[in-house]
């Protein structure tokens, strides 16, 4: 029933949020981690990426065990390596056990970044599927802001120099849980199909309310005997040139705007400006909010306004917030002024971006190569967030206006993407959109989504 997708939705979008949290409760740790483990610049930032180092070996290996195992049991293994992350992390026995941890969280970030998303995709009907979809970028975001709450929470309840662990110990909580709840959720139908799993397929469909099983199951056959033709023609093969590079472009836009730099480095921003160690928390949360709120905004607009028009309003808040922040650097003013730009950006990158890159990645590869067409801009996403995060410390201890204004130019790039190149893709179902995607002669990418089901029905 009806009941039955959302709650799959839902827990298969835990795996976002424990994605979210484990993505931002470094923020709280970095003065601790100095301090512990003598960490310079360069250490510091080596620490931060090692989580991102393993997301990006995630990422690039989650369409095998997700076409292999089947996507709820990948998001099990998922939920496995958050767990053994937290605990791991909350108690290290020195700084490369540390390191090793964090890549432990980081391949399971990467795999969760691909199934999740997919998996949601593959269940919902084409009238809800951004919605959906979007409930896992929601949870991520929901993730950070709980993060950045249990990071204050605990650093004003931890007495002495321990907090730190109990920061990075308390995802196992939600973790096992999310291992628990999967098993009340059903495999994706459509992978079922692609396994020869029919009667299996249907009684999933029926299972979440699907009003034409039997079509549904026809038309992803179809496809897949469609796309057999292609024998055994790789991701990176002509037939999948303009998805390919639509994830590749959307993926690195998504990072060079600094996105990850400021989720994990938001305290010291803030300590940068003048700010104290517990203000800097609080206004971290005020960040995480914000975030929250316009993530929100976006999840319920997505399906009515679409994926282009989120990416435009967002590309636009992206220019005026990182212009204002990268002036708060360059004048000194720092304070209200910097708070203001990073609520702005992250206001604008909730509503575009952040509410948008999962979503039209899981839409725009057919089934056959879906799992690794995601996992392909998931990869590119984690392969930019670690060198942004990385290099971010050494940058901006020199100048903080010039690694903004940096940002502000690639936002101006997305902004002319967006406008060129993006399609629309609202209300298509996955079948029409490989043919639309894959046609010898593209159509345009403004051509109404309403023509486009007169032409597949």
């Amino acid at each position: 029933m009806k009941n039955r997708l959302l709650s799959s939705s839902w827990i298969a979008a835990l795996g976002g949020l424990l994605f979210g949290f484990d993505t931002a409760v470094i923020s709280g740790t970095t003065d601790d981690l100095r301090r512990v483990f003598a960490l310079g610049d360069g250490a510091l930032g080596f620490t931060v990426a090692s989580a991102l180092i393993g997301t990006i070996l995630g990422a690039l290996a989650a369409g095998w065990p997700a076409d292999r195992w089947g996507r709820r049991r990948t998001l099990m293994v998922v939920a496995v390596l958050y767990l053994a992350s937290a605990l791991g992390c909350a108690w290290p026995w020195d700084w490369s056990a540390l390191l090793v941890f964090r890549f432990v969280g980081g391949v399971g970030v990467g795999v969760a970044s691909v199934v999740c998303p997919l998996y949601i995709a593959e269940i919902a009907p084409a009238s809800r599927r951004g919605k959906l979809v979007a409930l896992s970028q929601f949870n991520v975001v929901l993730g950070i802001l709980l993060a950045y709450l249990s990071n204050w929470g605990i650093g004003g309840a931890v007495a002495g120099g321990d907090a730190w662990r109990w920061m990075f110990g308390v995802e196992a909580f939600p973790a096992a849980l999310f291992f628990g709840l999967l098993f009340l959720t059903p495999e994706s139908p459509r992978w079922l199909v692609s396994r020869g799993l029919i009667d299996d397929a249907r009684r999933v469909l029926e299972s979440v309310g699907s009003a034409s099983a039997g079509d549904e199951i026809a038309a992803v056959r179809a496809s897949l005997v469609e796309e057999s033709g292609a024998g055994s023609e790789s991701l990176f093969s002509p037939r999948y040139r303009r998805p390919v590079l639509m994830a590749v472009a959307i993926a690195a836009f998504n990072q060079l705007s600094g996105i990850n730099a400021i989720i994990y480095y938001t305290p010291d921003l803030f300590r940068m400006a003048g700010v104290d160690r517990a203000s800097a928390l609080l206004q971290s949360v005020v960040v995480g909010g914000t975030n929250l709120a316009l993530t929100m905004a976006g999840v319920a607009l997505i399906d009515r306004f679409g994926r282009r028009t989120l990416m435009l309003v967002g590309s636009v808040g992206y220019l005026l917030s990182l212009g204002a922040t990268a002036f708060s650097f360059y004048s000194g003013k720092g304070g209200a002024l910097l708070l203001a730009g990073l609520v702005v950006f992250i206001a604008a990158h909730a509503f575009g971006q952040g509410a948008v890159i999962w979503v039209f990645l899981s839409e725009i590869f057919p089934t056959r190569v879906r799992a690794k067409g995601t996992a392909l801009g998931s990869t590119v996403h984690w392969i930019m967030a670690a060198v942004i995060s990385w290099t971010f410390p050494l940058i901006a201890a020199r100048s903080g206006g010039h690694t903004f204004t940096f940002y502000a130019l690639c936002m101006a790039g997305q902004l002319v993407w967006v406008l060129a190149v993006m399609p629309e893709t609202k209300g298509v179902p996955l079948e029409a959109m490989e043919r639309e995607l894959f046609a010898a002669e593209p159509l345009p990418a403004r051509r109404p989504v309403v023509q486009l089901h007169e032409d597949y029905r």
